[in-house]
Protein backbone atom coordinates (compact mmCIF):
# COMPACT_ATOMS: atom_id res chain seq x y z
CA UNK A 1 0.00 0.00 0.00
CA UNK A 2 1.08 3.76 -0.83
CA UNK A 3 2.13 6.27 1.24
CA UNK A 4 -1.14 8.08 2.40
CA UNK A 5 -1.07 11.76 0.49
CA UNK A 6 -0.31 13.65 3.51
CA UNK A 7 2.58 11.71 4.06
CA UNK A 8 4.48 12.53 0.69
CA UNK A 9 6.58 15.46 0.87
CA UNK A 10 6.13 18.15 -0.72
CA UNK A 11 6.79 18.94 -4.19
CA UNK A 12 9.19 21.30 -4.70
CA UNK A 13 10.87 23.17 -2.03
CA UNK A 14 10.09 27.08 -1.44
CA UNK A 15 12.99 28.34 -3.44
CA UNK A 16 11.61 26.31 -6.79
CA UNK A 17 8.55 27.90 -6.19
CA UNK A 18 9.26 31.68 -5.72
CA UNK A 19 11.62 31.12 -8.77
CA UNK A 20 8.43 30.36 -10.44
CA UNK A 21 6.67 32.93 -9.14
CA UNK A 22 9.08 35.81 -10.38
CA UNK A 23 9.15 34.18 -13.68
CA UNK A 24 5.37 34.57 -14.14
CA UNK A 25 5.30 37.87 -12.29
CA UNK A 26 7.88 39.64 -14.47
CA UNK A 27 8.83 37.69 -17.10
CA UNK A 28 4.91 37.19 -18.30
CA UNK A 29 3.59 33.67 -18.70
CA UNK A 30 4.73 32.93 -21.65
CA UNK A 31 8.07 32.34 -20.71
CA UNK A 32 7.14 30.85 -17.67
CA UNK A 33 5.09 28.23 -19.52
CA UNK A 34 8.53 27.50 -20.96
CA UNK A 35 9.86 26.16 -17.66
CA UNK A 36 6.67 23.35 -17.34
CA UNK A 37 8.74 21.28 -20.35
CA UNK A 38 11.66 20.89 -18.46
CA UNK A 39 9.92 20.89 -14.84
CA UNK A 40 7.42 17.71 -16.34
CA UNK A 41 10.79 16.03 -17.49
CA UNK A 42 12.64 16.44 -14.08
CA UNK A 43 9.42 15.38 -12.41
CA UNK A 44 8.29 12.06 -14.51
CA UNK A 45 11.97 10.63 -14.23
CA UNK A 46 12.76 11.60 -10.32
CA UNK A 47 8.76 10.97 -8.81
CA UNK A 48 8.00 7.27 -9.57
CA UNK A 49 5.48 6.55 -7.21
CA UNK A 50 3.26 9.38 -8.76
CA UNK A 51 4.69 8.40 -12.40
CA UNK A 52 3.32 5.05 -11.43
CA UNK A 53 -0.14 6.32 -9.81
CA UNK A 54 -0.37 8.89 -13.07
CA UNK A 55 -0.46 4.99 -14.95
CA UNK A 56 -2.63 3.18 -13.05
CA UNK A 57 -5.35 5.66 -12.63
CA UNK A 58 -4.55 7.26 -16.93
CA UNK A 59 -4.72 3.60 -17.68
CA UNK A 60 -8.80 3.77 -16.03
CA UNK A 61 -9.84 6.62 -17.33
CA UNK A 62 -8.35 6.34 -21.23
CA UNK A 63 -9.81 2.72 -21.15
CA UNK A 64 -6.20 2.04 -22.88
CA UNK A 65 -2.91 1.38 -21.20
CA UNK A 66 -1.51 4.66 -20.43
CA UNK A 67 2.03 5.69 -22.47
CA UNK A 68 4.74 7.51 -21.64
CA UNK A 69 3.08 10.40 -23.28
CA UNK A 70 -0.01 10.43 -21.76
CA UNK A 71 1.89 10.53 -18.55
CA UNK A 72 3.67 13.82 -19.28
CA UNK A 73 0.71 15.40 -20.85
CA UNK A 74 -0.87 14.64 -17.62
CA UNK A 75 1.96 16.13 -15.26
CA UNK A 76 2.13 19.57 -17.49
CA UNK A 77 -1.44 19.71 -17.13
CA UNK A 78 -1.02 19.56 -13.61
CA UNK A 79 1.96 22.18 -13.49
CA UNK A 80 0.23 24.35 -16.13
CA UNK A 81 -2.55 24.86 -13.46
CA UNK A 82 -0.06 25.58 -10.52
CA UNK A 83 1.65 28.23 -12.49
CA UNK A 84 -2.13 29.51 -13.32
CA UNK A 85 -2.62 29.86 -9.49
CA UNK A 86 -0.04 32.96 -9.42
CA UNK A 87 -2.16 34.97 -12.30
CA UNK A 88 -5.67 33.89 -10.36
CA UNK A 89 -4.79 35.34 -7.51
CA UNK A 90 -2.62 37.79 -8.12
CA UNK A 91 -4.34 39.48 -11.28
CA UNK A 92 -6.98 41.88 -10.57
CA UNK A 93 -8.67 40.72 -13.86
CA UNK A 94 -8.97 37.31 -15.66
CA UNK A 95 -8.35 39.20 -18.68
CA UNK A 96 -5.69 36.69 -20.02
CA UNK A 97 -8.08 33.46 -19.36
CA UNK A 98 -10.38 32.48 -21.54
CA UNK A 99 -13.00 31.42 -18.82
CA UNK A 100 -16.25 30.34 -19.69
CA UNK A 101 -18.78 30.02 -17.02
CA UNK A 102 -21.78 26.76 -16.70
CA UNK A 103 -24.45 26.74 -14.50
CA UNK A 104 -23.44 29.99 -12.55
CA UNK A 105 -27.53 30.24 -12.11
CA UNK A 106 -27.68 27.72 -9.78
CA UNK A 107 -25.08 29.92 -7.54
CA UNK A 108 -26.99 32.27 -7.85
CA UNK A 109 -30.56 31.29 -7.09
CA UNK A 110 -28.97 29.59 -3.67
CA UNK A 111 -27.26 33.32 -3.31
CA UNK A 112 -30.48 34.54 -3.64
CA UNK A 113 -32.43 32.82 -0.94
CA UNK A 114 -30.47 34.34 1.34
CA UNK A 115 -28.35 31.95 3.07
CA UNK A 116 -24.35 30.33 3.15
CA UNK A 117 -23.63 27.33 0.51
CA UNK A 118 -21.51 24.78 0.92
CA UNK A 119 -19.08 24.62 -2.64
CA UNK A 120 -17.69 21.11 -2.92
CA UNK A 121 -14.74 20.89 -4.98
CA UNK A 122 -12.35 18.31 -5.75
CA UNK A 123 -8.49 18.11 -6.78
CA UNK A 124 -9.28 18.28 -10.07
CA UNK A 125 -8.75 21.07 -12.73
CA UNK A 126 -8.70 24.49 -11.25
CA UNK A 127 -10.18 25.46 -7.54
CA UNK A 128 -9.11 28.61 -7.61
CA UNK A 129 -10.70 29.60 -11.10
CA UNK A 130 -13.35 29.84 -8.83
CA UNK A 131 -11.86 33.65 -8.47
CA UNK A 132 -13.85 34.39 -11.56
CA UNK A 133 -17.12 34.36 -9.54
CA UNK A 134 -16.35 36.90 -7.11
CA UNK A 135 -15.25 39.19 -9.89
CA UNK A 136 -18.28 38.74 -11.57
CA UNK A 137 -20.06 39.22 -8.36
CA UNK A 138 -18.01 41.02 -5.95
CA UNK A 139 -20.54 41.14 -3.08
CA UNK A 140 -20.04 37.00 -2.53
CA UNK A 141 -18.10 36.06 0.47
CA UNK A 142 -15.80 33.55 -0.85
CA UNK A 143 -14.21 31.99 2.12
CA UNK A 144 -11.90 28.75 1.75
CA UNK A 145 -11.22 25.92 3.65
CA UNK A 146 -7.92 24.16 3.33
CA UNK A 147 -4.94 22.78 5.90
CA UNK A 148 -2.34 25.35 5.83
CA UNK A 149 0.05 22.65 7.29
CA UNK A 150 0.10 20.92 3.99
CA UNK A 151 2.04 22.62 0.98
CA UNK A 152 3.10 25.23 3.01
CA UNK A 153 5.81 27.00 0.69
CA UNK A 154 2.73 27.15 -1.75
CA UNK A 155 0.73 28.28 0.60
CA UNK A 156 2.84 31.06 1.42
CA UNK A 157 3.39 31.71 -2.23
CA UNK A 158 -0.27 32.19 -2.54
CA UNK A 159 -0.45 34.75 0.64
CA UNK A 160 2.29 36.88 -0.73
CA UNK A 161 0.47 37.17 -3.87
CA UNK A 162 -2.80 38.12 -2.58
CA UNK A 163 -2.47 38.79 1.33
CA UNK A 164 -6.27 39.13 1.57
CA UNK A 165 -6.80 35.63 1.05
CA UNK A 166 -5.41 35.01 3.87
CA UNK A 167 -8.41 36.30 5.93
CA UNK A 168 -10.77 34.45 4.10
CA UNK A 169 -9.50 30.87 4.69
CA UNK A 170 -10.84 29.03 7.46
CA UNK A 171 -8.04 26.72 8.54
CA UNK A 172 -8.92 22.94 8.54
CA UNK A 173 -6.05 22.04 10.94
CA UNK A 174 -7.10 23.47 14.00
CA UNK A 175 -9.82 21.76 17.34
CA UNK A 176 -12.65 20.63 15.94
CA UNK A 177 -14.58 22.98 18.32
CA UNK A 178 -12.69 25.96 16.51
CA UNK A 179 -13.42 24.68 12.96
CA UNK A 180 -17.30 24.22 14.04
CA UNK A 181 -17.37 27.83 15.25
CA UNK A 182 -15.40 29.10 12.34
CA UNK A 183 -18.09 27.46 9.80
CA UNK A 184 -21.10 28.63 12.12
CA UNK A 185 -19.85 32.33 11.43
CA UNK A 186 -19.08 31.64 7.40
CA UNK A 187 -22.45 30.16 7.13
CA UNK A 188 -24.58 33.19 9.25
CA UNK A 189 -22.50 35.49 6.95
CA UNK A 190 -24.26 34.02 4.08
CA UNK A 191 -21.14 32.71 2.96
CA UNK A 192 -19.67 30.91 -0.20
CA UNK A 193 -17.71 27.99 2.01
CA UNK A 194 -15.57 26.16 -0.23
CA UNK A 195 -14.44 22.71 0.50
CA UNK A 196 -12.32 19.96 -1.14
CA UNK A 197 -14.23 17.04 -0.97
CA UNK A 198 -12.37 14.42 -2.52
CA UNK A 199 -9.38 13.42 -0.43
CA UNK A 200 -9.12 12.19 3.35
CA UNK A 201 -6.64 13.30 5.90
CA UNK A 202 -5.39 10.18 8.26
CA UNK A 203 -7.93 9.82 10.58
CA UNK A 204 -10.97 11.66 8.94
CA UNK A 205 -14.10 9.68 8.88
CA UNK A 206 -15.21 8.30 5.27
CA UNK A 207 -17.06 6.61 3.22
CA UNK A 208 -16.84 3.74 0.77
CA UNK A 209 -18.02 4.73 -2.76
CA UNK A 210 -17.14 3.19 -6.43
CA UNK A 211 -14.98 5.14 -8.63
CA UNK A 212 -14.16 3.77 -12.03
CA UNK A 213 -15.09 0.73 -11.01
CA UNK A 214 -13.06 -0.01 -8.11
CA UNK A 215 -13.50 0.94 -3.81
CA UNK A 216 -12.31 4.27 -2.84
CA UNK A 217 -12.94 5.98 0.73
CA UNK A 218 -13.60 9.86 0.36
CA UNK A 219 -14.68 11.92 3.53
CA UNK A 220 -17.92 12.22 4.47
CA UNK A 221 -17.33 15.96 6.49
CA UNK A 222 -18.85 18.47 3.49
CA UNK A 223 -22.15 16.38 3.95
CA UNK A 224 -21.78 16.30 7.87
CA UNK A 225 -21.39 20.51 7.80
CA UNK A 226 -24.72 21.12 5.13
CA UNK A 227 -26.55 19.26 7.44
CA UNK A 228 -25.63 20.79 10.87
CA UNK A 229 -25.44 24.10 9.01
CA UNK A 230 -28.67 23.32 6.78
CA UNK A 231 -26.66 24.81 3.71
CA UNK A 232 -27.03 23.94 0.09
CA UNK A 233 -24.62 21.84 -1.65
CA UNK A 234 -23.24 23.10 -5.16
CA UNK A 235 -20.56 21.49 -6.95
CA UNK A 236 -17.70 23.06 -8.89
CA UNK A 237 -15.37 21.34 -11.40
CA UNK A 238 -12.77 24.18 -12.89
CA UNK A 239 -11.72 22.21 -16.14
CA UNK A 240 -7.85 23.14 -17.28
CA UNK A 241 -8.05 23.00 -21.62
CA UNK A 242 -4.75 23.75 -22.27
CA UNK A 243 -3.26 27.15 -22.87
CA UNK A 244 -5.12 29.84 -21.46
CA UNK A 245 -8.47 28.04 -21.58
CA UNK A 246 -10.86 27.27 -18.43
CA UNK A 247 -14.39 25.93 -17.98
CA UNK A 248 -16.19 26.22 -14.86
CA UNK A 249 -19.18 24.12 -13.91
CA UNK A 250 -21.87 24.41 -11.15
CA UNK A 251 -24.25 21.80 -10.26
CA UNK A 252 -26.78 22.00 -7.76
CA UNK A 253 -26.31 18.26 -5.87
CA UNK A 254 -29.02 19.26 -2.84
CA UNK A 255 -30.32 21.94 -1.59
CA UNK A 256 -31.35 20.58 1.50
CA UNK A 257 -29.22 17.70 3.50
CA UNK A 258 -30.55 15.90 6.94
CA UNK A 259 -28.94 13.32 8.14
CA UNK A 260 -30.61 11.01 10.54
CA UNK A 261 -28.80 9.29 13.57
CA UNK A 262 -30.67 6.16 12.86
CA UNK A 263 -29.82 5.80 9.08
CA UNK A 264 -26.27 8.11 9.19
CA UNK A 265 -23.74 5.97 7.61
CA UNK A 266 -25.81 4.90 4.55
CA UNK A 267 -27.13 8.80 4.39
CA UNK A 268 -23.40 9.56 4.30
CA UNK A 269 -21.99 6.90 1.83
CA UNK A 270 -25.33 8.20 -0.28
CA UNK A 271 -24.14 11.67 -0.61
CA UNK A 272 -20.61 10.61 -1.11
CA UNK A 273 -21.48 7.76 -3.99
CA UNK A 274 -23.29 10.76 -5.91
CA UNK A 275 -20.51 13.17 -5.50
CA UNK A 276 -18.04 10.29 -6.84
CA UNK A 277 -20.12 9.84 -9.53
CA UNK A 278 -20.20 13.26 -11.05
CA UNK A 279 -16.12 13.54 -10.26
CA UNK A 280 -16.06 10.15 -12.78
CA UNK A 281 -18.25 12.06 -14.98
CA UNK A 282 -15.65 15.04 -15.22
CA UNK A 283 -12.65 13.04 -14.91
CA UNK A 284 -13.78 10.85 -17.81
CA UNK A 285 -13.99 13.31 -19.98
CA UNK A 286 -10.98 15.25 -18.97
CA UNK A 287 -8.60 12.43 -17.43
CA UNK A 288 -5.37 15.15 -17.44
CA UNK A 289 -7.56 17.13 -15.02
CA UNK A 290 -6.75 14.80 -12.36
CA UNK A 291 -4.51 15.65 -9.63
CA UNK A 292 -4.65 13.02 -7.44
CA UNK A 293 -0.98 11.92 -7.43
CA UNK A 294 -1.35 8.69 -5.08
CA UNK A 295 -2.81 5.61 -4.94
CA UNK A 296 -6.37 6.83 -4.49
CA UNK A 297 -7.63 3.37 -4.01
CA UNK A 298 -5.98 2.23 -1.59
CA UNK A 299 -7.63 2.98 2.04
CA UNK A 300 -4.94 3.66 5.04
CA UNK A 301 -4.93 1.01 7.71
CA UNK A 302 -6.54 3.46 10.83
CA UNK A 303 -9.52 5.73 9.13
CA UNK A 304 -12.25 6.91 11.24
CA UNK A 305 -15.49 4.93 10.52
CA UNK A 306 -18.44 7.25 9.47
CA UNK A 307 -20.62 5.63 12.54
CA UNK A 308 -18.42 7.24 15.43
CA UNK A 309 -17.19 10.12 13.66
CA UNK A 310 -17.45 14.14 14.25
CA UNK A 311 -17.28 16.59 11.23
CA UNK A 312 -13.81 17.53 10.27
CA UNK A 313 -12.94 19.61 7.07
CA UNK A 314 -10.48 18.73 4.25
CA UNK A 315 -8.31 20.72 2.30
Amino acid sequence: MSAQWSERREAGGRFAIWLIRAAGLYAGRGFARTWLYPITLYFYFRRTRERRDSREFLTLALGRPARAWDILKHIHSYAATILDRIYLLHDTTLDRFDLRVHGLDQIETEIARGRGVLLLGSHFGSFEALRALTLRRPEVNLRVVMDLKQTRALNELLHALNPGIAANVIDAGVDPGALALSLHEAAQQHALIGLLADRARAHEATAPVEFFGRTAHIPVAGYQIASMLDLPVVLAFGVYLGGNRYDLHFETLAQNIKIPRSDRAAQLQGWAQLFSARLEHYARQYPYNWFNFYDFWDRPAERADVRGSTATATG
